[in-house]
């Protein structure tokens, strides 16, 4: 029987173990957790993330600051509201809303970050800190994927993983945590991507496969073995004129042509989008403590 890794309900859990934390605990600076947020430009999409990450913020009892910023800004301008940021001992810890526009090196920007304040865990001094297994903030999706296979007891030792995507933000960091000796983890990992080739008989191969590849239900019962756990990432709205919205959220994976065949599968929505944002909330809490840097 196909058994659903629900991220919108553990997020909740997790949310509120949160919120009890953060209220009976006396933190350094005296106050709660402060987590900001640079969103640059009016892109539906960013709005609605970020948002999302004020709102439970609010539920938890953190503060939180959104600083919006017009399209046109310059690099260079983009680049001294971070270091601002850095040096605001009011502030924790802050993200910058990716995607940036076209004229802004994102790498560029994200490398500025304090790593100390980098709740995303993005800057490359903590993606080298998650590789040698050294305290660090971990990215917020592979670290809410993480969460999703422990607090589910899902068995991940000595299994095969195959990740399909290989992004600085999902797909690499994600074959990095899951090779490594942890309680989820001691996988076999294949990164798989779009030079791949024979793509079907590395996935039917897979105990575990992640799909983070952005093509909205791609992966259908014809890449999938019997008992799999399928993780998957991606999120593409598509028009539908039978939803009151006009569209309706898929995955990567085709979830009714496949969810027969496996062991656990996340949903999309519901799935590992809840776990990505109360990741965030997580890496905040550890940078009011201070508990990594």
């Amino acid at each position: 029987m196909t058994q659903l890794l629900n991220g919108k309900v553990l997020s909740q859990q997790i949310k509120d173990e949160i919120k009890e934390t953060v209220a009976q605990t006396t933190f350094p600076n005296g106050r709660p957790p402060h987590l900001a947020a640079i969103l640059v430009g009016d892109d539906g999409a960013s709005r609605t993330y970020v948002n999302h990450k004020i709102k439970a913020c609010e539920y938890v009892g953190m503060n939180s600051t959104v600083l919006r910023f017009e399209q046109d800004i310059t690099e260079d301008g983009l680049l001294d509201e971070v270091q601002k940021l850095n040096e605001d001992h009011s502030i924790d810890g802050f993200i910058v809303q990716l995607p940036l526009p076209n004229h802004i090196n994102s790498d560029r920007v994200l490398q500025a970050i304090d790593p100390a304040k980098d709740v995303d865990g993005f800057h490359p001094i903590n993606i080298g800190r998650m590789t040698l297994n050294l305290p660090s903030y971990l990215p917020a999706t592979p670290m809410g994927i993480i969460t999703l296979l422990e607090r589910n007891n899902v068995e991940t030792s000595g299994k095969h993983c195959v990740v399909i995507g290989r992004s600085n933000i999902v797909g690499r960091p994600m074959s990095i945590l899951m090779s490594r000796s942890a309680k989820v983890g001691n996988c076999t990992v294949t990164l798989c991507h779009s030079r791949t080739k024979d793509l079907e008989q590395h996935t039917k191969a897979a105990d575990i496969l992640i799909v983070a590849l952005g093509k909205a239900e791609f992966i259908d019962k014809h890449h999938v073995k019997e008992g799999a756990v399928i993780i998957d990432v991606g999120i593409t709205r598509i028009e539908d004129d039978n939803m009151k919205r006009g569209f309706r959220l898929v995955g990567d994976v085709h979830f009714d042509n496949v969810q027969e065949l496996c062991s656990w599968i996340t949903p999309v929505p519901g799935g590992v989008g809840p776990m990505t944002v109360v990741s965030l909330l997580q890496n905040t809490l550890l940078a009011a403590q201070k508990a990594v840097y």
